[in-house]
Parts: C-alpha cells; sequence; structure tokens
C-alpha cells in the first residue's frame, strides 16, 4: 500500500470551466488569477501537482494551495483577503497612546520629543512604528512654527473692507498699501568666490559680520500699478509716518486716497488731527494679528529676498542706496499683485494632538 497522499481531485462543471478558461487566457486578467485559474484547469485535466508547478513555474506549495483551495470553496478560495500573515500588533488604540503622550511634556531634560523618545516612554512599541505614524500623519517633531491668532471680534468686517478694496476698489480713487520695514541693518560681510579641491566654485560669505547701523524703510504701494514709493528714516514714530504720508499725499493731488494700514499705535492715535485736514485720505485698518493682509508685506518679502539677504554694507548711505536703486529698478516693470481669494476666514488651530 502507498503512503503518498492522492492530489485533491478537481471536476468542473461546463461553466466552471468556460469561466475558468477565460481568465487563464484574458491579458487583463491580473498576473496571480491567471496563474491561479491555469493550475485548477491543469489539476482538472488529472495533472499532478508536482507537475503543475513545473509547467507553470511555480513551487508545488502554491500549486497544492490554490488546488485545494478551489475543491473546496470554488471561484470564492481564489479571494486573498486575509491572507497577509499574522494580526497587526499596534492597533488604533496605540495610536491614541502615542497622540496623548505627544500632549504631555518631554522628559526631564529635553526640549522636545523625539522617535526614540517617544518609542521609550510607551515601552512596548517600536521606534520604527512610532516614526512611521508620524510621517502617516505629518507630525514633524523637530519642526517648530510659530503663529498669531487674531483674537478681534471685528474681524469678519474689517477683513471684509480690505478684500473689498483689493477686488473692486473704488472708481477714480487710488488704493495705496503703506507699512514700515524697521531696524533694515547694514551689515559688512566678506563676500567672494570659494574655489573647492575638486573644481568648483562657490560664491559665499563669511559667517562674521560688523554692524554700522540700521534704517527704517517707509513704503507705499500703489495697488493699480504696483509702483512703489518708499523713503527712510532713523526712527518709527508718528512724527515719521506723517512726513512720509504727507509725501505720498502729495503725488496724488486732487485725488480720493484708501490706505491699508496696520494696528501700530503710530498709524492710529485716539484723536487724529492728520486726517480731519486731509478729507480726501481715508484709512483702512487690517484686524488685530493680521498685518498679512496688508499687500505691501508681499513686497517686503520681495525686497528681502532679491535685495537684502547676502548683501554687504559698509555704511547706513550704502543700505539706503542700495534700497533705493532696488525701488528704481523694481517700478521699471512692476506689476500689480492678482488677489484672487474673495472670502478670508480665521484658521481654527488644533489644540491638541489627540483632536487629530
Amino acid at each position: 500500500m502507498s503512503s503518498q497522499l492522492k492530489a485533491t481531485p478537481i471536476e468542473l462543471t461546463d461553466e466552471e470551466r468556460t469561466e475558468l478558461e477565460g481568465l487563464a487566457r484574458s491579458t487583463r486578467t491580473e498576473h496571480r488569477t491567471r496563474l491561479k485559474a491555469q493550475i485548477v484547469l491543469m489539476a482538472a485535466e488529472g495533472a499532478a501537482t508536482r507537475a503543475i508547478g513545473r509547467a507553470l513555474g511555480c513551487t508545488t506549495g502554491t500549486a497544492s494551495k490554490w488546488r485545494v483551495r478551489y475543491a473546496e470553496h470554488r471561484l470564492a478560495g481564489f479571494s486573498e483577503v486575509g491572507e497577509r500573515g499574522a494580526a497587526p500588533k499596534y492597533d488604533e488604540e496605540t495610536d491614541r497612546r502615542i497622540l496623548a503622550l505627544l500632549n504631555r511634556k518631554p522628559p526631564e531634560g529635553y526640549a522636545n520629543w523625539t522617535g526614540p523618545l517617544v518609542a521609550k516612554a510607551l515601552g512596548d512599541v517600536n521606534v520604527q512604528y512610532v516614526w512611521r505614524f508620524l510621517r502617516t500623519h505629518k507630525i514633524d517633531l523637530s519642526g517648530r512654527k510659530s503663529w498669531c491668532v487674531s483674537s478681534d471680534p471685528e474681524f469678519t468686517a474689517k477683513a471684509a473692507e480690505i478684500v473689498g478694496l483689493y477686488m473692486a476698489p473704488p472708481e477714480n480713487a487710488i488704493v495705496l498699501a503703506v507699512d514700515e520695514k524697521p531696524s533694515i541693518q547694514a551689515l559688512e560681510r566678506s563676500q567672494g568666490y570659494l574655489k573647492l579641491p575638486n573644481g568648483r566654485a562657490l560664491i559665499g560669505q563669511s559667517h562674521d559680520y560688523k554692524r554700522h547701523g540700521t534704517t527704517t524703510l517707509f513704503a507705499a504701494l500703489d495697488l493699480e500699478s504696483g509702483k512703489v514709493v518708499g523713503k527712510h528714516y532713523k526712527r518709527r514714530r508718528r512724527v515719521e509716518f506723517l512726513d512720509f504720508m504727507n509725501k505720498v499725499v502729495a503725488a496724488y493731488p486732487d485725488k480720493e486716497i484708501h490706505v491699508i494700514l496696520d494696528n501700530l499705535s503710530t498709524h492710529k492715535p485716539r484723536r487724529d488731527m492728520w486726517l480731519k485736514r486731509h478729507k480726501n485720505v481715508h484709512f483702512h485698518f487690517t484686524p488685530t494679528h493680521a498685518s498679512w493682509l496688508n499687500q505691501v508685506e508681499i513686497w517686503f518679502s520681495i525686497l528681502s529676498g532679491k535685495s537684502l539677504n547676502g548683501a554687504s554694507f559698509q555704511s547706513v548711505p550704502e543700505l539706503i542706496a542700495h534700497i533705493e536703486a532696488f525701488i528704481a529698478s523694481y517700478n521699471e516693470t512692476a506689476r500689480p499683485f492678482v488677489w484672487t481669494k474673495s472670502e478670508v476666514h480665521r484658521k481654527r488651530l488644533k489644540p491638541c494632538f489627540a483632536e487629530q
């Protein structure tokens, strides 16, 4: 009597054979499904499991597995749902524990949580899973961002007023965005080209620098033309602000002027006699802690990136001349910024990780 086990027999109905032959021949069928259909068809012809594996280029175990599965469950046995190995070691409760831990202070002596610190504090969670979880939820433990949430009760009304000036400015009127960039430093750095041993040349500057004083730039951005008017002062007080506004207003005689400003105290005294003397000028203030609504802040960013970052100055007059040259060059090709967002909302920050 032979001790060798007999292969599971397969008997097919005409409908089953037709369906399996369609799966085995179709180029649109997934490769694994096509292989399963071919295994069953050969088994139905009486082929041995080992011979099926050699003919189709799969292991004997694979051929036996799908032969038995089809005999027991027919075509439904082709499904691989639940065939992915052991149950996951970590679940949603683990994720909640990680988020709850991140809301606590890090261990004594540490400023921030890190992956290894989180794994150590949890005790039963591998650091690799912690990192994978943080990446999935886009949590950067080393990155730090600052924020300033506007608590202005009139945020909506003030923001709508500013956005209205951007989207539909008054006819035959001038709209200006005005602000100051204080304490621009005249830093002197050694600059030049550095040649590396591999022949590559880099432009750079020394880490050390000398301070030669500061200047404060008052700027007004004409929203219609995109051009900028600037003036430099040593300080940033009401007197400097009014002197600059006198210069700006004089450039637009007999024109209605709308000026967008932030809430700096020099811009809005309790009794504004200057505004009473200039009936054609109207001030519009951004909501508290929302000076980003002022378009001149965009231009200040351009000034820093294209003109100031990496430059070296031996004196404040040299710095002022440098900025004036940039303004003149910028105005030659100036274009207005296109404001497209018609609604502005305060962003609601999530107070803790556990609420993600």
